[in-house]
Order: structure tokens, then C-alpha cells, then sequence
């Protein structure tokens, strides 16, 4: 319907708003009986200008609350401003320092390997600076909107999250950090996918989450590889963590415990080691899937898409490296049953 470079620049905008409906019709479904919404709130909610162009998605509820206009306060205005401040030093990271940091600080030398591992990462951080420059962007335009606000101890917050950077670099597993990633998109794949494919069972309702995660994206080939590849990452991780936990009964499982868990193993030195350990082979998975998102390539690939020949090239340079211990790790989890 139209070219690929035209398709690249509206994705995001198109993606929010396929979100919002989908959404939409389900909340409909599931929810009591009452008077639908009109068409000027259906538009209204779909096009909104607070989240239209960078989002984030919000429910039906949250756009209705909006619109009734909260009171504005310094609050809000700090909150919207200090986002702000925020995109723009990410900005700055993903433009400027992270493209220069191996070269200047780190230089390249050393094993082949090395330097295409060091390049990586380089390329991670990049792309993972740019996402959270967009995530704080439409923390600024939804809160200038009036979206973003809780009510606690009947006082007014405007607390908006849109995403964690420090535990997306910092994670302690992969299942948190495509949580943090974008926290309302994680929570509509969970209710409106996951919690609906949950009854073919989790692996199914895994894939099947990431599926529909890399259709909203636009079915990019890149995109839908890197997507499909954390479902099968998280899912081995999960299941590995799983039995380490029952067998070492200590909290280190995907997601932090709860404080008053059932494990008598809490927070020992080699519990800190041991999710020391996996938390720096998270870091490695995203490295090897932020080596597509290449720095240094050509700008007519960045705005026509990854295809699949760069995909594998990409992949292949690191000898495949994470997909096979994404299999280890399911092999050694099932040994362990």
C-alpha cells in the first residue's frame, strides 16, 4: 500500500493505534454490560494527541480520566519537563557518545572476536539509548496531555513510566528486560495475548506473544527474528532459573522475589554470584541481538529495513553464538528435571 521508506516512518504511529484498538475491542468484550462508546470517543481515544505520534498506549479508561482534565500543578509540570530533559540526554547518548565510545575510550584491538563482540554491544547501546529516548518522549507528551496519573493516599502523582534504562542494562534476566523495555507495551502483550494463548500452554503463549509482538512492529524480518529469538531466549531462561531454584531452593528465579518468598536462600554471597552470573549472560544475549541495529550502516538500509541476507550475515559473524546457548540452557534445564 505504500513504499518501504514511507512504511518505516509510520509504523510506530500505526502500531500505537492498532494497539489502542485492539485493546479496545477486547476490554468491550470482557467487561460489564453497558453503553458503548460513541464514535467522537472512539476517534478521540484512538487519535489522541498525546500518544499518537510516540505513544505510549493507555487504556480506554486512562484517555477517559485524561480527557475530564485532571487540575495541572508543579508537579505536572516537573514531570513533563524533567521527561523531557531526559530524551534529550538519550538522545545524546545514542547519537553522539555511543557511537564513539569503543573508539575513543575503549579502542579496538586485540582478537577478531573481540572487536566484533566490542562492536556489539557499541551497537546496543546505541539502539538501546534511541528506544529510551522515544519512551521519554511519550512520557512528556502524554503527561502535557493529561494521561500518567495515580491517586495514593488521596493525593495526586504524576508518576508515569514508560521505561527502566538501569534495568535494561543492568538486568538481572532477559524476562526483565523486555518488561522494562516498554512497560505498557509489555502489559498489553500480557493481557490482551499471553493471558488469551495461556491455554495452549506457556511455550505456545510465549512464541505466540512475541508473534503478535513482531506483527505489531510491522512484520520487518529483522524485527520479527530479534523478537522470535527473545521468546525462545526467555523461555529457556525461565525454565533453567525455574529448576536451579527448586534444586538450590534460593530466589533466583526470572523475576525478584517478594520479600517473604518460601525460599531459604535469599540473599547469600554466592545467590548474589550465581545471579551475577545470569544476569551477565543477559547482557550477552542483548549484545548478540543488538548487533543488527548496526551503527555504521548505510542509511538507505536503516530507512528500507534489515533484510534477511543482513540479518544472517550479522548472526552468522558471531558464529550464532547466543541461539546455541539459548539451546544449552533448555537442554541442561530439562537434564535437571
Amino acid at each position: 500500500m505504500v513504499d518501504t521508506v514511507t512504511w518505516h516512518k509510520m509504523r510506530g504511529a500505526q502500531m500505537v493505534v492498532a494497539m489502542k484498538a485492539v485493546s479496545l475491542g477486547f476490554d468491550l468484550d470482557r467487561g460489564p454490560a453497558g453503553a458503548e462508546p460513541s464514535p467522537a470517543q472512539v476517534l478521540g481515544y484512538l487519535c489522541s494527541p498525546g500518544s499518537v505520534v510516540f505513544g505510549p498506549w493507555e487504556p480506554f479508561s486512562t484517555y477517559l480520566r485524561a480527557v475530564e482534565g485532571p487540575p495541572l500543578s508543579l508537579a505536572w509540570l516537573r514531570k513533563a519537563l524533567c521527561s523531557l530533559a531526559l530524551a534529550l540526554l538519550c538522545l545524546l547518548v545514542s547519537t553522539c557518545l555511543a557511537p564513539f565510545l569503543f573508539s575513543s575510550l575503549l579502542p579496538l584491538y586485540g582478537a577478531q572476536a573481540l572487536r566484533r563482540w566490542l562492536r556489539a554491544y557499541e551497537s546496543a547501546l546505541s539502539f538501546h539509548f534511541s528506544n529510551y529516548f522515544v519512551a521519554f518522549l511519550s512520557e512528556a507528551t502524554a503527561t502535557l496531555a493529561g494521561s500518567g496519573t495515580s491517586l495514593q493516599h488521596d493525593h495526586l502523582h504524576w508518576d508515569l513510566a514508560v521505561s527502566r534504562p538501569m534495568r535494561v542494562e543492568l538486568p538481572r534476566s532477559m524476562a526483565e528486560v523486555v518488561t522494562n523495555w516498554n512497560l505498557p507495551m509489555s502489559r498489553w502483550l500480557h493481557t490482551y495475548v499471553f493471558q488469551t494463548a495461556r491455554r495452549l500452554g506457556t511455550f505456545a503463549a510465549v512464541l505466540g506473544t512475541y508473534a503478535a509482538s513482531a506483527l505489531l512492529h510491522g512484520l520487518s524480518f529483522h524485527l520479527a527474528a530479534v523478537l522470535l529469538s527473545l521468546g525462545l531466549i526467555t523461555y529457556a531462561e525461565h525454565a533453567l532459573r525455574q529448576r536451579l531454584a527448586a534444586i538450590f531452593d534460593a530466589c533466583v528465579l526470572s523475576k525478584r522475589c517478594p520479600p517473604h518468598c518460601s525460599h531459604r536462600n535469599k540473599n547469600t554471597l554466592w545467590v548474589r554470584a550465581l545471579n551475577g552470573a545470569l544476569g551477565a549472560l543477559a547482557l550477552f544475549h542483548l549484545s548478540y541481538l543488538g548487533a543488527l541495529f548496526d551503527v555504521e550502516a548505510e542509511d538507505t538500509v536503516e530507512e528500507q529495513g534489515y533484510g534477511m541476507a543482513y540479518t544472517v550475515r550479522k548472526w552468522s559473524e558471531l558464529n550464532w553464538a547466543s541461539h546455541w546457548v539459548t539451546l544449552g540452557c533448555w537442554v541442561l534445564a530439562r537434564l535437571l528435571r
